[in-house]
This record gives structure tokens, sequence and C-alpha cells, in this order.
């Protein structure tokens, strides 16, 4: 008789990299300086332009995107009350990065009495609960890449010490909710190996792609201004997105847009050179007066 065959093995799986789970930054934009940094120097309006890009990255987590799109807590709803939640989602970023100890304390306890209320049913396809400190961790990861992104994109690359620094300022993203220290991952190289890894087990389904692309279209806000507003922010959208991302959500961008893109930011971070700080981060001084006003009157956070 013949010798029987091995069956062959399947070959193991290839670890994504940095070039399919991050965006392409490039060093058009040159350096401001050298200085160390954290958080407070990330904060600029033009961020604004990568928030939906991030919405995006945080739900392609299954868990964190049904929680999302499933979500009974009607008052905070984004697609029924999109300038709410914006003001929320931003108000808890200022208060990370510019609050005090006791004001992150009131938000915390404010967010948590909302994700009481986010978790799986019988009807859900995957189990979650908002406590969950491994997506909350996953949140935070994709915020601070938001921040660090925008960063750099603005400001120029980052040195090696820089990028450590602002890492190491980031762990208030996830630590301000249930995030303990030791989950955050303990240096920039090693948040890498986190995401990469994490980015292996991302999926969509229809339910929470359906919802994603609604927010890109502008689905939830007026038609008159959806008409001038949903071409740019598609594009801005798509061009925040690592190619992960885009495959996920099942949008398409070519070398000329990447290029559109980089020219853009080339431009913008120009500008931004000769805006003072106190303009460039006025919306986030806004949102701090509106939470210590809401905290004197003791009326609602969120």
């Amino acid at each position: 008789m013949p010798p029987s065959h091995r069956q062959q093995e399947s070959p193991a799986p290839t670890m994504l990299t940095t070039a399919e789970t991050r965006i392409q930054i490039d060093t058009y934009t040159p350096r401001w300086d050298h200085e160390v940094i954290d958080l407070s120097d990330a904060l600029d309006f033009w961020s604004a332009a990568a928030a939906a890009a991030n919405v995006i990255m945080q739900m392609s987590l299954p868990r964190v995107g049904h929680g999302v799109a499933e979500s009974r807590v009607e008052s905070g709803a984004l697609m029924e009350h999109p300038w709410k939640r914006l003001r929320t989602t931003a108000q808890y970023l200022a208060v990370v990065i510019l609050g005090t100890d006791a004001e992150r304390a009131a938000y915390r306890d404010a967010v948590n009495v909302a994700h009481r209320m986010v978790r799986s049913t019988a009807d859900s396809p995957v189990k979650y609960n908002a406590f969950d400190r491994d997506l909350q961790l996953w949140v935070a990861a994709c915020l601070y890449v938001f921040y660090e992104d925008t960063y750099q994109l603005l400001r120029g690359r980052l040195t090696e010490e820089q990028a450590e620094s602002l890492y190491q300022h980031g762990k208030l993203l996830g630590t301000t909710l249930q995030v303990t220290d030791d989950q955050w991952p303990a240096t920039r190289a090693e948040f890498d190996d986190y995401w990469n890894a994490t980015c292996e087990h991302l999926e969509m389904d229809d339910v929470v792609r359906d919802y994603l692309l609604r927010l890109v279209n502008l689905k939830m806000i007026n038609p008159l201004l959806r008409l001038f507003f949903a071409p740019l922010l598609r594009f801005l959208t798509i061009g925040f997105l690592a190619p992960r991302f885009r495959e996920l959500l099942g949008v398409q961008w070519s070398a000329t847009e990447q290029r559109q893109f980089e020219n853009l930011f080339l431009f913008v971070s120009f500008v931004n050179r000769f805006l003072p700080k106190f303009l460039r981060t006025f919306s986030y001084s806004l949102l701090m007066s509106d939470l210590r006003r809401r905290l004197r009157r003791h009326k609602s956070l969120i």
C-alpha cells in the first residue's frame, strides 16, 4: 500500500502591520518643535475632521459596534440626537485632558449611568456590556490614535521621545472610566502590538456597516446641510481610515484621493502655524466652561 500522506497544514495567519492598520503619515509636514508634549498639545479644532473615522474604527470591533447600534439610551443616540452626542463625546475628551480629578470623577459617574443600559439582549448577535474593560480599552486606543494621527498631520511626525510622552498621557482616555493602569500597554511599541493584534479580530456585519454608512452620509441631519457637507465629510472620513478599516466598511480610496488628502493637510498645517493656540483650542475651552457651569448648577452632564 502506498504510504499515507499527512494532510497539509494551513499556514499560520500573518499578523497585520501598521501599514495596514494605521494611516500613512509622511514627512511632508515639517516639525514645529521637538519639545516633550502631552495630550493638551494635540488639541486642535481641525482634528474634528477625523471624528467620524474614529467612530468607524471603534465600531469595527463587533461588541462595540452592536453596543452602539443597538443602544437603548435614546437620549444619547447618535442618529436621533447627533449634536448632543457630538457635545457629550467632545466634552468627555475635554475633561479627560483639561479637567481636574474631581471633574473627571463627576463625568465618569455621569457616563456610568448611561452605560448601565448598554448591554446585549437575547436577540443580540454578540454579547456586550459597556462596562467591559476590554471594550473600553479598544475605544480608548482608538481615541489615542485619533490624537496621534491628527497631531502628526498638523504638526509633523513625532520624535520617539514625543511619541512616548504623548502615549503615556493618553492612558487617561481609558483610566478615566474603567480601564486599569496595567491594562494600558506599557510602552508606545507595545501599543502597536496590541493595536495590530486586535485589528486581526475586527469584523463588520451589515447592521453595523449600514449604521456607519448612514453616519458618513449624514443621514441624521437636515437634507440641505447634508447636501453641502456630506461629500466633504465622506472624503475626510475615508482619508482618516487605514486600509484595514476601509476594507471592513467596503469603501474605495485611490492614489489620487490620497494625494489630495495629503495636500489638504499640508495646506492646513501651514495655515495652522499662524493661528494662536487659544483659537485652535477655543472649542475645548467652551466645552470646559459649559461643563463647569453644569456642575455649579447641578445640571445633567450628558
